[in-house]
């Protein structure tokens, strides 16, 4: 057994350095990675997971610990060394593509990337675990990488380049992780708007709410990463259409409203061409505008199967676009946005999940301005998971209608006397609530 597991490193270093000077079609290439594949299927028949990886500076493969190194495993060891992985699993049912996407993302990595594991786990059959943890990104580190994430990917657009996927799926991997410890943190932040660069940050904050509704359905962490991802990339075909008809402040004629019934499918061919981008996310490119009756638009995508995850990141795109201020149109609040999605279920938007999503949302979400009953005025900054009723405020202004000059919180759930009596319009007692969040 352990000659077997000898070749199955052999040929995996062989493939890592064949791929520094070579592509990857290369004669020499694919025959090291048909003899690594060969080795693990050879194996599979009693295993469903193989694991490789360094243990207190030891290579180990399955349960065997290579305390003699040789040179091969030396080299192997320092490999997952330099990227920070303790270990890679390869599950049974691998095939020869997804090692080929594989050892191209691990020989591409810098040794110091912090997004190394999780760009190679976005390839689902191969797992990787890092050594070290890396620090604790806050959320608006997270939000800001996003945005800085997303900008380049725009500029690559542009450009007419092929936008890189490396740096989303990181994102994204913290996005998620993110969303499922803390579920009102990133949210807090999709409230905060760039006018003047409305496709930009909206395509953001779509990630950021499609994240939100498909915790609140309950989807596993693999459909969270691929809801974040979509939701960022779903607009990319806008890109393709006259700016002028994007930004046109009056209604649009219908000649130019056909232009923009393009962008889903100009989208999905951007994103199609990108390395790494699953069939879920095209779809969520692709269908976005659909509707739950079929009956939006690209007309050529009504009868094509899609992802659930199309009608999710639907509710996401439309709660963002309704509470966003616009040239034609002033945003909704938080509540009204809630009950025009409730409106709109069982036709533009699936009806179960619009229910998930807009209940965990509370009744007064995240973001709402409100007045309690001793006329104080304080802004929703976290609703309970268990409890969506229960929130927590930022105390803004005092009973006499003086603004409050210092951090005051509030934990509604533990201050029975005090309660929440209406929602509060943001402009009327001159507050800008992104600056709180």
């Amino acid at each position: 057994m352990t000659e077997s597991y000898l070749k199955i490193i052999q040929s995996f270093v062989a493939s890592l350095k064949g791929l520094r000077l070579y592509p990857a079609q290369h004669p020499a290439v694919q025959r090291q990675l048909g003899a690594l594949l060969e080795g693990l299927e050879g194996l599979f028949s009693a295993r469903s997971v193989l694991r490789i990886g360094n243990v207190d500076g030891s290579l180990f493969f399955e349960d065997h610990l290579f305390v003699d190194p040789s040179a091969v495993t030396e080299e192997m060891s320092h490999l997952l060394s330099e990227r920070k992985i303790e270990r890679i699993e390869f599950s049974r049912g691998v095939d020869l593509e997804e090692l080929r996407q594989f050892t191209q993302i691990f020989v591409q990595q810098r040794a110091d990337s912090d997004v190394a594991a999780p760009v190679l786990n976005h390839i689902r059959v191969i797992r990787t675990e890092t050594t070290t943890v890396a620090e604790k990104e806050s959320p608006r580190e997270v939000y800001g990488r996003a945005l800085q994430v997303m900008d380049n990917i725009f500029q690559d657009v542009r450009l007419g380049a092929i936008p890189s996927t490396v740096e989303i799926i990181g994102v994204v991997e913290s996005m998620a992780k993110l969303t499922i410890e803390d579920p009102s943190a990133l949210f807090a932040l999709s409230m905060l708007k760039d006018y003047d660069n409305y496709t930009f940050t909206h395509s953001v904050n779509v990630g950021v709410l499609a994240l939100a509704v498909g915790r609140a359905c309950r989807v596993s962490e693999e459909e969270l990463r691929l809801l974040g991802m979509g939701g960022l990339l779903h607009d990319l075909g806008k890109l393709k259409i006259d700016i002028g008809i994007i930004t046109k402040p009056g209604k649009l004629t219908d000649l130019e409203f056909g232009k923009i019934m393009e962008h889903p499918a100009e989208g999905a061919a951007i994103v199609q061409a990108m390395a790494q981008v699953p069939a879920e996310v095209i779809d969520i490119v692709l269908g976005h505008h659909l509707h739950y009756d079929r009956q939006g638009y690209p007309s050529a995508a009504r009868d094509r199967k899609m992802s659930r995850l199309v009608d999710m990141t639907a509710i996401a795109d439309t709660y963002d676009a309704l509470t966003t201020l616009r040239s034609y149109q002033r945003p909704l609040t938080q509540r009204e946005a809630v009950k025009r999605l409730r409106e709109l279920k069982s036709t533009i938007f699936h009806p179960e999940y619009t229910e998930m999503f807009t209940t965990s949302l509370g009744r007064f979400p995240v973001g709402t301005l409100v007045r309690l009953d001793d006329n104080t005025i304080g802004l929703v900054m976290k609703v309970g998971e268990k409890d969506p009723n229960a929130v927590n405020l930022k105390l803004l202004i005092d009973a006499q209608g003086v603004k409050y000059t210092d951090n005051r919180l509030l934990n509604l759930a533990g201050a029975e006397s005090r309660r929440v009596v209406g929602e509060v319009e943001p402009f009327i007692v001159g507050i800008d609530v992104s600056e709180h969040l």
